[in-house]
């Protein structure tokens, strides 16, 4: 059975006094729920990994990075291995969102080796996929998204593919109050499920986590949440108020 999943993304957001008080309101809030039907996670800045952890660290709440370096270590000043991330106590980090596309220029080889080396260092991967306003009005979206997955991930072993969540992001959605309507993002989690079919078989792809992340908010997380291929959301600004995230949490 596929977990449900709903990670926070900070951004660059908050100081690390600020931070380390939203991951306690969201600690709290989350130990107060009596049925929770879903797992919590929170992405944050790499500055805020290890005062983070040690308000979340014996909970209920999952920590993640918001990426890490393609290297392992070595002469790469103000990178971030994935060996640091796990030493820090997090176990997910975010890899392949839009803005590190981008801004950041990341390709799909690069996405590679970064995921190869999260999983050797132990951590599970959340990983974006998605298509510009372009490519969807154009009808390449799956094309797009193929790419993006079958060339960074697909060579990995189904042992590995157990550590990997895949979060869908219409790039066009994300930050512009724009949302995908519940049925064109079931579409695409659809999608992804039969090329992961496709490459590691049904029982795998049935088991395979897929969030949405294009401005989910408490707002419409129950109706897409209710389609049968969206597990759960990668959220960005609602995810920086505690209220707002619980609602989204709540919302399973």
């Amino acid at each position: 059975m596929r977990k449900n999943i709903v990670a926070g993304n900070w951004k660059m957001n908050t100081t690390v006094p600020e931070g380390v008080e939203l991951a306690k309101a969201v600690n709290e809030a989350v130990a107060q729920e009596q049925s929770l039907k879903c797992d919590v996670v929170v992405g944050v800045p790499f500055t805020h990994l290890t005062a983070v952890n040690a308000v979340l660290e014996g909970g209920k709440v999952g920590l993640a990075a918001e990426n890490c370096a393609n290297h392992k270590s070595g002469a790469y000043t103000g990178e971030v291995s994935a060996a640091m991330v796990a030493s820090t106590g997090a176990q997910y980090v975010i890899l392949g969102h839009s803005e590190r596309r981008e801004y950041y220029n990341e390709t799909n080889e690069m996405l590679k080796e970064k995921v190869d080396l999260a999983l050797e260092n132990g951590l599970k991967v959340i990983f974006c996929c998605g298509e510009s306003l372009e490519q969807r009005e154009n009808g390449s979206f799956k094309e797009v998204i193929s790419a993006e997955i079958s060339e960074s991930l697909f060579h990995l072993t189904a042992e590995q593919w157990a550590s990997i969540v895949i979060a869908y992001e219409p790039i066009w959605a994300i930050g512009t109050g724009k949302t995908a309507t519940s049925d064109q993002a079931q579409e695409v989690h659809a999608f992804i499920r039969e090329l992961v079919a496709t490459k590691y078989g049904e029982q795998l792809a049935q088991d395979t986590t897929i969030l949405y992340g294009g401005s989910c908010k408490p707002s419409n997380a129950p109706e897409l949440f209710a389609k049968p291929d969206i597990d759960g959301g990668l959220i960005g600004g609602a995810s920086l108020k505690a209220a707002d995230f619980m609602g989204i949490v709540t919302a399973f």
